[in-house]
C-alpha cells in the first residue's frame, strides 16, 4: 500500500485504518514494514483510537526522510480489554516529494490464553471464567492475563502500585539528585520515553518517568524507595516491574536492597543503555534475614534522548514491615599516634631521619635515592615504580580534589577525576571505552588508574601529580603505559611544574586502539618540580583515558665518589666521574654540560 497525492491543498492527511478488534491478551505485538523516502516525504504516524476514550493514543511515529529501503516497525500493543481500532496518518504539509508505503502488517501473540480441562501444581493459576492457566508469577502483577481479571482479584492493594492515583507507598528519595516524574502520554523529548504507559496500554494512564534533559548532568540519580518489608523466611520476596529504556542515550537503571536506613545497599539487578521502545516486565527473587527495603535507581546519560520509564511495580509472597530500618554508625575515630622525631640537631633546612635522627639536606628528600638507613627520606614521596596491584596510588595525588574535599559544600562524587579500576567491575559495554584488563597481570582482576569520563562535561580537565621531587639525574626518564579507546577520547598530557611554570613535555589525544602503548618521557636534570598527568575530558562518557605501570628510571641524582675518577672515567668540573663513553653524547650527564664542553 502506498500514497499518491493527488490534491494541492496546503495540509492532506492520507487514513489507513484497520477493522475493529475486540481486544488483545497481554503479550500482543503489531509488526509491519514502511518505507518513507524523498526530500520533503512529510510525517507518519500510528494512532490507536479505543471505544470510550476520546483522545487517541500515538502508538508510533515516522517524521522524516529514512532512506531508500524497508524498515520494520514493531509495536507493543499489550492488553486492551475494549474494542479498539488502529489508525495509519500520513500528513503533508503543502509541498509533498516523496514516497511513502506500508507492508507485510502482522498481529503476533495477541490471543488470550486458551482454556484448560486442568491446571495443577503449585507453579500455576487457573483463571476463573475463561479456565486458562497461566504462570502463577503473573498473579497480582497489575496485568489482565486470564482475560477476566481472576488472577488479580483478592490482591494486596499495598504491595502493588500502577501509579494510576500516585506514588502508592513509594517514596522519593530526600538524598538523590532529582525525583521521579508521573505522568501521562509521550514524554517531553522526541526519540525517548515511553509514548504510553503500560497499565492500560494508552495515553490516559500514568506511568514514572526519569528526565535526562537540562539541568540533569550525566550521572545525575533519581532514586525511588519501596515500602519496608518483613524478613523474607524460606520463600522468597517476589518483585515485579516494568521498565522501559527507549534512546540513544539512556545509561542506566539499577535495583537495590538495604536494611540499613542510611546505606546504599547491594545491587540486585542493573540494565545498561538502549532496550527499544518497549515495556520489558523483569522479576526479582529477594531473600532477606532482616527487614529490608528496595531502592529502584536510574541515572541520566550523556545527553537529552536518555529517558527512563516506570510502571506496574508489585510484590509478591512479602509482607510490609510497620519498624524502621537501623543505621549504621558513621562517627569514625580519630585517635591517631603522633608522629615522633628522635633526638637531633637539624636545623629547618634540613630532613631529619626518623629511626637515627641523622640530618641530611632537604635536596636529599624525594630524590629516588634513600639517604637515611630506614629509607624515611623516600617515604611520601612518589614511588619508583607503579602498578596499582595493592590497590594504593603510590604516592601520585590530586590536588583539585583535596582542596574540594576540604570543603563540605562540594560534593566530589560527580566530578571529573583519576580513580582506580580494574576489568572485573566493568559493566557490559563499558569496556568499549576502558580497559577490561591492565597491563601489568594482563587479567580483568588487575588494577589500574584511569580518569573516568562518566563524570564532569565537554572540555573538563583531572590533573594527578607527584609531590615535590628534589633533584634528578641526567638520564632521568618516566615510562608509562596508557590506553586511549573510545568514540569520544580527549587528551592526555604529561607536565612538568616547577614553581608556578607548567611545561608540557608529551601529549597525545583523539582514540589510540584498544590496547596499551608505551610512552617514554625524557627529565634530565630538574629539582624542585612536580610531574603531573593531565587528561581533558572529550564530548561525551566514551573516552576514559588509563596509565598503568608508571616507572622512573635513571633518576637518583650524581653522587660524588669521594675519590680521584679512574682512566676510564671523566672528571666532571663539579668532580663527578662520568664514563667516558658518555662524552660528547648531546646529554648533559655531568649535571653542569661539562661533559658537553667543545673544549674537550
Amino acid at each position: 500500500m502506498f500514497i499518491l497525492k493527488n490534491t494541492t491543498s496546503i495540509s492532506q492527511v492520507a487514513r489507513l485504518q484497520s477493522p475493529k478488534f475486540s481486544q488483545t491478551g497481554s503479550n500482543c505485538t503489531l509488526t509491519f514494514w514502511y518505507y518513507n523516502y524523498g526530500e520533503s516525504v512529510g510525517a507518519a504516524e500510528m494512532q490507536l483510537l479505543v471505544d470510550g476514550l476520546k483522545q487517541p493514543t500515538v502508538l508510533w511515529r515516522a517524521y522524516y526522510n529514512e532512506g531508500n529501503q524497508w524498515l520494520k516497525a514493531v509495536i507493543q500493543l499489550g492488553r486492551l480489554p475494549r474494542p479498539f481500532q488502529l489508525s495509519l496518518d500520513k500528513i503533508s504539509l503543502g509541498f509533498y516529494d516523496g514516497v511513502s508505503a506500508i507492508d507485510d502488517i502482522a498481529f503476533e501473540y495477541c490471543a488470550l490464553p486458551p482454556p484448560k480441562l486442568s491446571c495443577e501444581g503449585p507453579n500455576h493459576f487457573w483463571c476463573k471464567h475463561t479456565k486458562a492457566c497461566i504462570d502463577s508469577l503473573s498473579v497480582c502483577d497489575l496485568v489482565d492475563d486470564c482475560g477476566d481479571g481472576s488472577d488479580e482479584d483478592n490482591c494486596n492493594p499495598e504491595l502493588q502500585c500502577n501509579f494510576e492515583n500516585g506514588l502508592c507507598n513509594w517514596e522519593q528519595d530526600f538524598e538523590d539528585d532529582f525525583d521521579w516524574i508521573r505522568v501521562q502520554g509521550p514524554t517531553p523529548t522526541l526519540n525517548t520515553g515511553p509514548l504510553k504507559d503500560h497499565t492500560t496500554g494508552t495515553a490516559r494512564g500514568h506511568y514514572l518517568y526519569m528526565e535526562s534533559s537540562k539541568p540533569h548532568q550525566f550521572q545525575d540519580k533519581a532514586v525511588l524507595l519501596s515500602p519496608l518489608f518483613k524478613p523474607s523466611g524460606k520463600r522468597a520476596c517476589i518483585f515485579r516491574f516494568y521498565y522501559h529504556m527507549f534512546g540513544k542515550q539512556v545509561y542506566k537503571l539499577s535495583v537495590f536492597q538495604r536494611t540499613l536506613s542510611n546505606s546504599k545497599g547491594w545491587l540486585l539487578w542493573y540494565k545498561f543503555g538502549n532496550q527499544g521502545n518497549r515495556w520489558i516486565r523483569q522479576t526479582l527473587f529477594i531473600s532477606s534475614s532482616k527487614p529490608f527495603q528496595i531502592l529502584v535507581k536510574g541515572t541520566v546519560g550523556d545527553g537529552f534522548t536518555g529517558d527512563i520509564g516506570l510502571d506496574d511495580m508489585s510484590f509478591l509472597g512479602c509482607t510490609l514491615y510497620n519498624g524502621n530500618l537501623p543505621t549504621i554508625s558513621t562517627t569514625t575515630s580519630t585517635t591517631s599516634v603522633p608522629a615522633t622525631l628522635p633526638m637531633n640537631n637539624c636545623t629547618k633546612e634540613q630532613f631529619v631521619c626518623r629511626a637515627s635522627g641523622r640530618c641530611i639536606h632537604l635536596i636529599q628528600k624525594c630524590d629516588f635515592r634513600p639517604d637515611c638507613s630506614d629509607k624515611s627520606d623516600e617515604s611520601s614521596c612518589v614511588m619508583e615504580v607503579c602498578d596499582f596491584e595493592d590497590k594504593k596510588h603510590c604516592g601520585w595525588h590530586q590536588p583539585a580534589l583535596e582542596q574540594m574535599s576540604g570543603n563540605d559544600s562540594i560534593h566530589t562524587t560527580n566530578i571529573f577525576k583519576w580513580e582506580l579500576g580494574r576489568g572485573a567491575d566493568l559493566y557490559p559495554g563499558q569496556e568499549k571505552y576502558r580497559p577490561l584488563i591492565d597491563h601489568t597481570t594482563c587479567t580483568e582482576e588487575g588494577w589500574y588508574l584511569f580518569a573516568d569520563s562518566s563524570n564532569g562535561e565537554f572540555g573538563d580537565t583531572t590533573d594527578i601529580a607527584t609531590p615535590v621531587i628534589s633533584l634528578t639525574g641526567p638520564k632521568c626518564k618516566i615510562i608509562f603505559w596508557n590506553y586511549m579507546n573510545g568514540l569520544t577520547i580527549g587528551s592526555l598530557e604529561v607536565l612538568c611544574k616547577t614553581d608556578n611554570k607548567t611545561l608540557k613535555l608529551w601529549t597525545q589525544s583523539g582514540s589510540q586502539g584498544p590496547q596499551w602503548n608505551r610512552a617514554e618521557v625524557f627529565l634530565g636534570i630538574r629539582s624542585n618540580f612536580q610531574v603531573i598527568f593531565r587528561v581533558k575530558r572529550g564530548v561525551s562518557y566514551m573516552g576514559d583515558v588509563a596509565v598503568d605501570d608508571i616507572t622512573f628510571e635513571d633518576c637518583s641524582p650524581l653522587l660524588n665518589p669521594g675519590r680521584p675518577c679512574t682512566a676510564e672515567e671523566f672528571t666532571c668540573a663539579n668532580k663527578y666521574c662520568i664514563p667516558k663513553d658518555n662524552l660528547c653524547d648531546f646529554v648533559n650527564d655531568c649535571a653542569d654540560n661539562s661533559d658537553e664542553s667543545p673544549t674537550i
